[in-house]
């Protein structure tokens, strides 16, 4: 997929995040507020999700290799 596409694709779930939030301030049914949660938190995975894919993160810790350094103290 795209950079563009993949931007594109979180905007979207991050409006619908919004969206979702700003309904679950207002009063609902008992049946609304579990259904919006539930695509609250559904969105969420999605966007955490592609936002992985998109921009992976590694980082690599390096290993002191023996005899490299300074020397110890003594």
């Amino acid at each position: 997929m795209p950079i563009s596409d993949e931007l594109a694709a979180l905007r979207s779930h991050r409006n619908q995040i919004h969206r979702y939030r700003r309904l679950l301030k207002t009063q609902l049914a008992d049946h609304e507020r579990q259904y919006f949660e539930r695509r609250l938190s559904e969105e969420r995975r999605a966007f955490e999700a592609l936002a992985a894919a998109a921009f992976p993160l590694a980082f690599e810790i390096p290993h002191a290799s023996a005899g490299a350094g300074p020397a110890p103290p003594g």
